[in-house]
């Protein structure tokens, strides 16, 4: 059983109040070790970021990151991030091609091939976001389309360096506050194409989009499902601590 990945992002949400207070209740919670089979992880904005990883501490079991990252060392990039930037401040995990950033922000196959590189050429982890509009699940053209945006990201990676990335298949259809909770029969043949291609290959194939307390269990048991990538049902602690108790249990099974 591989590990399950939980982790969430906060977009562009909290204070660095109350990032403090969550980081700290959930380093309360789980002290020095994670639960049974279960990565937890942590992308808050970029002004909390060394907050969070100031309360987490460096022998913490979650491991935090970044929402976006620039993919030169350094520059003339007025108001962006660079990876080295982002791992000086504590940073693990760089999140790379969420359909926000593609949408509003210019993000392309190219952009994120780059991002992917340069996160792996620092020793961070790559969260690459993969999805489709619902135009494209209407023309049953879901799996092809994420399946091309993901080896576009990862073209030319040896299989050491793939072995280092997540992919989280995120349809755009599902995710935000206007999204529409995915069923279990709709995402069994994206999970089926991505499984075929990177299942075994990558550190994880996560789930994101209106993930909730009611569907977190059944998303799990999805085939090549290994972990959920979530949004507001983990911004308050209470969720997130329940999405672990959840994950530890599925993973004890």
């Amino acid at each position: 059983m591989s590990t399950l990945w939980i982790g969430t992002s906060w977009k562009m949400n909290k204070t660095l109040a109350e990032a403090r207070a969550w980081a700290q209740g959930l380093r309360d919670h789980l002290g020095d070790a994670a639960p049974a089979g279960v990565q937890p992880f942590v992308i808050p904005s970029f002004t909390a970021t060394t907050a969070v990883a100031g309360v987490l501490g460096t022998d913490s079991p979650v491991l935090l990151g970044v929402q976006n990252a620039h993919w030169e060392d350094a520059g003339a990039w007025t108001g962006e991030v660079s990876v080295p930037q982002a791992k000086d401040a504590g940073a693990q995990i760089v999140e790379i091609g969420h359909s926000e950033r593609r949408e509003h922000f210019g993000e392309t196959v190219e952009t994120t091939r780059r991002k992917v590189a340069a996160a792996l050429r620092h020793g961070l982890t790559p969260l690459l976001c993969i999805g489709e509009s619902l135009e494209v699940k209407d023309a049953s053209g879901s799996a092809e389309f994420i399946l091309e945006q993901a080896s576009g990201a990862l073209t030319g990676l040896t299989a050491q360096e793939l072995a280092r990335v997540v992919i989280a298949y995120e349809p755009i259809w599902a995710i935000g506050e206007k999204g529409r909770p995915a069923t279990v029969s709709e995402l069994v043949e994206p999970f089926a194409a991505l499984g075929d291609v990177y299942g075994g290959a990558v550190t994880g194939l996560l789930y994101g989009g209106s993930v909730n307390l009611d569907n977190a269990a059944d998303l799990l048991d999805i085939e090549h499902v290994t972990g959920l990538f979530v949004g507001r049902t983990a911004w308050q602690l209470k969720g997130y601590l329940e999405l672990l108790r959840i994950a530890e249990a599925h993973a004890a099974r």
